[in-house]
């Protein structure tokens, strides 16, 4: 069995080696643990900083085509490296990486096929009340469409099997993480959710410059969930 850790990158040379030194090398299950990074048009020295901390693997974007196209390329990447399983996580090292274990336990005891980490949102000090407010809303919505019972959809901290990775298809621009527990559910595809730690902020979100911006952007994204999935429409996922 083949684990391969993708992590999307956009000028993380900052914090890149503090998250890919927190990860694993060996997880039980698995023979082989790699490391992929996706740089996303990076003008830092982020492609340097991954190869200096030895990892295996690194695609890039010829420009910053944002975080769910990397996200996608990812797994592509990972689907043709042999992946038996991917787990994503971030490059600002916010994700416990002493939790993967817990968080594709699911997948190898055969009890789901994609598994979602739940953060303590209401617990996270530099998360705004109005983030926390949007963030619950955004996973409310998710699992309505999915029907599924996902407590955090907005977590990027998720493993999947390689059978799964293989019929996601994300047509969000800004975010990948709503709309692939969409499809998750709408394909029938078995979901669970495992508690996991998160670190303390070493820099502000890459996808939110201001709160206005925030909102906007995550009020957008649940109104396309709604014209797109309709998750209240009867028998939405018959």
């Amino acid at each position: 069995m083949r684990l391969i850790i993708q992590i999307p990158c956009y000028n993380e040379a900052e914090t890149l080696a503090i998250a890919l030194k927190a990860l694993p090398r060996q997880v039980e299950g698995f023979s082989k643990v790699e490391y992929l990074i996706i740089d996303d048009g990076s003008q830092d020295d982020t492609v340097r900083v991954a190869k200096e901390c030895g990892v295996d693997y690194v695609v890039s974007h010829s420009g910053n085509k944002g975080l769910a196209r990397a996200f996608m390329t990812g797994l592509d990447a990972c689907l043709s490296k042999g992946a038996d399983v991917i787990v994503n996580t971030d490059a600002d090292n916010q994700y416990c990486a002493d939790d993967i274990p817990t968080l594709v336990a699911p997948i190898l005891e055969g009890r789901a096929e994609m598994v979602i980490g739940e953060r303590p949102i209401s617990t996270i000090e530099h998360f705004s009340p109005v983030k926390k407010i949007l963030q619950k809303l955004g996973s409310w919505v998710v699992r309505l469409a999915s029907k599924s019972s996902i407590p955090d959809a907005p977590s990027g901290f998720r493993a999947m099997s390689r059978e799964t990775a293989q019929k996601l298809i994300v047509f969000n621009d800004y975010t990948y993480t709503l709309e692939t527990i969409i499809q998750a559910g709408q394909k029938n595809i078995s979901l669970a959710s495992v508690p996991i730690r998160v670190n303390e902020d070493l820099r502000p979100s890459r996808l939110v410059r201001s709160i206005t911006s925030y909102i906007n952007r995550s009020i957008i994204t649940i109104i396309r969930i709604f014209v797109v999935y309709r998750p209240f429409r009867e028998g939405a996922n018959k």
